[in-house]
């Protein structure tokens, strides 16, 4: 089986994510597309994190009417920051005959050299790389493992919710009328 895995804090997951996922299960030959929930991002602050069974509860909530969507929390029983090679092996491991590609912006692209072991993903694993306005993916643009997607440009992002939720600002069609919920009660 071809899964795209799609990392994320999902902090929360919104309808841009579940756009693009659809997006590119249209354009990819992918089986499922896993969205795979980090606890702790090592290039992320964990600053207005969400608790990971939060945000692994709001993936499911907003995938449950989606067979091809899976949530996926092997990160939560790994040290901390999660890398995202580690994670790849430790899948590969588990899920021996699946075969795994990444899913992820041309931003985080731009700034892969930062990465944990970037070399060795572009060895073994594609990338399925969306744009991302402004941010054309730098030089691994250009490497035989990516392939760049022109999909939908959304303007939703984790902290715009979250900014928004704070400021009492309605979330309607931002996110999942689930995902809604479930945040509406966190807020409490």
């Amino acid at each position: 089986m071809r899964v795209g895995l799609f990392f994320g804090s999902f902090n929360p997951i919104h309808t841009g994510h579940l756009i693009l996922s659809q997006f590119i299960l249209d354009q990819i030959k992918l089986d499922e597309i896993w969205f795979v929930v980090s606890p702790q991002n090592p290039l992320k602050s964990p600053i207005d994190l969400y608790d990971e069974k939060d945000r692994l509860k709001m993936v499911q909530m907003a995938i449950e009417d989606q067979p091809r969507f899976k949530a996926c929390d092997v990160e939560f029983d790994m040290p901390r920051p999660s890398y995202t090679f580690d994670t790849l092996v430790a899948l590969g491991k588990k899920y021996p005959k699946n075969e795994f590609a990444l899913i992820l912006g041309s931003d985080n692209l731009q700034h892969f050299d930062k990465w944990k072991d970037h070399e060795q993903i572009l060895l073994e694993y594609d990338l399925i790389v969306y744009n991302r306005e402004n941010n054309p993916g730098g030089d691994f643009a250009k490497n035989q493992k990516v392939r760049l997607l022109k999909g939908p440009m959304l303007n939703i992002s984790s902290t715009q919710i979250r900014s928004y939720l704070r400021l009492g600002r309605g979330i309607k069609f931002m996110v999942p009328s689930a995902v809604e919920k479930h945040l509406m009660t966190l807020q409490e």
